[in-house]
């Protein structure tokens, strides 16, 4: 059988599939052109990320297709529900991109806490120039350590991300309105383990308390963070979205900076993408990263092996 790969897939995850005599195509195919290609080649399991869509025109004109698998966690590029009453198979990898995510985040929460987004521009231009007066200009960071991290959508990576606050020293508070409470194990190098039970609290509460505020919700019909929530918050909240573009009305994203509402914040995804606003793209207080939340090889090793032994359940 053939699996196709089209927004790609690691080499250890083609490895595990090729050893379970499955062939595996890497071809990326236009969206335009997928619903002929995988009539034309027998596809039997498409597996795509977040470029390629997965509507009920292919579902419906590709009968060769017995498996839609994502490569990630939100499948909001497939039709999921109208996929399954087909009777085609929907899997995706919830747990195996969540510690990455966490750690992107953090690399932002770390980098605006002291202006390194715009100190790490600077230098190269002003360094030899006018060092003091960008010492100056970058002297006044703020430390993690101590200061209240706020979560709107407490699932896989969203506790993930808690975890690593917890072990910078920080305190969580959360919301879900799915979820009361969780529990949060970390596990240390030298193998010693502490839990953590976190309880969720309202939205509201959870906005008012955070000094730093990441979102890991899915896509959905309205803002999750819109001009009423902005007011909600401290003054000065530093935040960041990994999740999802379209969650956090970037308008007024830009107008709660402009008013001191948000000290600074970190955007992985965006409204518009893969083109976003370019008054998002020049904004000094935005640190900005291309959709690479995923993005690690620890991740993609992790995402491809799910997917095969997931396909290799299911066909074999």
């Amino acid at each position: 059988m053939k699996v196709l790969a089209n927004d790609g897939v690691s080499q250890s995850g083609i490895d595990v599939l090729e050893a379970a005599g499955f062939e595996v195509l890497t071809t990326t195919v236009a969206q335009e052109q997928l619903e002929n290609y995988i009539n034309d080649n027998n596809i039997a399991v498409l597996l795509v990320r977040s470029a390629t869509t997965v509507r009920k025109n292919i579902i419906d004109n590709c009968p060769s297709l017995k498996i839609i698998g994502r490569g990630g966690v939100g499948m909001d590029n497939i039709d999921v529900d109208y996929a399954r009453s087909k009777g085609l198979h929907v899997i995706n990898t919830p747990a195996a991109s969540s510690h990455s995510v966490a750690e992107l985040v953090f690399g932002h929460f770390y980098g605006l806490a002291r202006y390194l987004h715009n100190s790490n521009r600077d230098m190269p231009l002003e360094g030899d120039t006018n060092f003091k007066k960008l010492k100056k200009s970058y002297a006044k960071g703020t430390e993690l350590k101590g200061k209240t991290l706020g979560v709107l959508g407490f699932g896989r990576i969203g506790q993930a991300t808690a975890k690593v606050a917890i072990g910078a020293g920080m305190k969580v508070v959360a919301f879900d309105p799915f979820m009361e409470a969780a529990d949060l194990e970390l596990e240390f190098f030298d193998g010693q383990k502490v839990n953590f039970n976190i309880k969720t609290v309202s939205k509201e509460d959870v906005l008012k308390q955070a000094d730093f505020l990441t979102l890991h919700v899915p896509a959905q019909k309205n803002y999750v963070i819109d001009e009423a929530e902005f007011k909600q918050m401290k003054d000065g909240v530093i935040l960041a979205n990994a999740a999802r573009g379209g969650v956090i009305n970037e308008v007024a994203l830009i107008k709660a900076i402009e008013n001191g509402k948000v000290a600074r914040a970190a955007l992985d995804v965006f409204e518009k993408e893969p083109q976003p606003e370019m008054g998002l793209l020049m904004n000094p207080s935005l640190s900005l990263t291309p959709h690479t939340g995923a993005a690690t090889n620890e991740a993609q090793d992790r995402i491809g092996e799910e997917l095969a032994s997931q396909i290799i359940s299911i066909l074999k």
